[in-house]
């Protein structure tokens, strides 16, 4: 019987994160749950191309936008059940566990407990709210990950080729489906170390609302 899972990693000059992200994946490579990685790649011209080479990944390339990227892979993935990660993501510890224990449902779609690699107060209450946010709203964000068979994600039409939301716009499509898996994930905290913690908070609420409004994701994405 076949691995079940694709992972699904879109990728644009994502060279310099993807090592620790494809260590934690490995994982489950001598556990028989993974049949391939595909790199959805944007046009990468750094050393993407040739990390897929050197591990063995596919690679499937398209125009830009994770939406899109994502679509473009998920229509070639063989596995039964596609595994969404972004690659600045990375899988914790007992991930493994977690997901075989998923796979058993096939309506149902899961996600990881986000935490940053920082250990601000700031990192810690953000994340916090984003777990809470997933739980309470059905909203995971793209950094968590997202497991889906490939039955449902046909079944609601697959992520939106939309520049921007295309992880809301998905989980919006699951809602009531969607559950916390028990593992984390660590996704990278450089933007918002960079822009400051409260004004990229603020900020991705903001588009959050306008996408809410009605504001189209091509317009959102002029502005981002």
């Amino acid at each position: 019987m076949p691995a079940p899972i694709s992972v699904i990693i879109p990728t644009l000059n994502a060279g310099a994160s993807l090592g620790p992200v494809l260590a934690a994946v490995s994982a489950a490579l001598t556990e028989g749950l993974i049949t391939e990685v595909i790199f959805a790649d944007g046009g990468s011209d750094d050393d993407t191309l040739l990390i897929a080479e050197e591990v063995g990944a596919e690679v499937v390339t398209s125009p830009p936008g994770r939406g899109v990227q994502m679509a473009a892979a998920a229509r070639e993935a063989r596995g039964a059940w596609l595994l969404f990660l972004h690659a600045d993501s990375v899988l914790q510890d007992g991930w493994t566990r977690a997901v075989a224990g998923h796979l058993r449902d096939v309506e149902r779609v899961g996600y990881f407990r986000l935490a940053f690699d920082d250990t601000s107060f700031a990192a810690r209450w953000i994340a916090g709210w984003a777990n809470f946010r997933a739980r309470a709203f059905g909203l995971p964000y793209g950094d968590q990950g997202l497991l889906v068979s490939r039955k449902l994600y046909d079944a609601v039409g697959g992520f939106e080729e939309i520049p921007l939301m295309e992880d809301v716009a998905i989980a919006r499509k699951l809602r009531g489906r969607l559950r916390m898996l028990p593992a984390g994930i660590v996704t990278s905290a450089d933007k918002y170390r960079r822009d400051g913690w409260l004004r990229r908070s603020f900020k991705n609420a903001g588009v959050l609302l306008r996408y809410r409004l009605g504001v189209s994701p091509e317009e959102l994405a002029k502005r981002y």
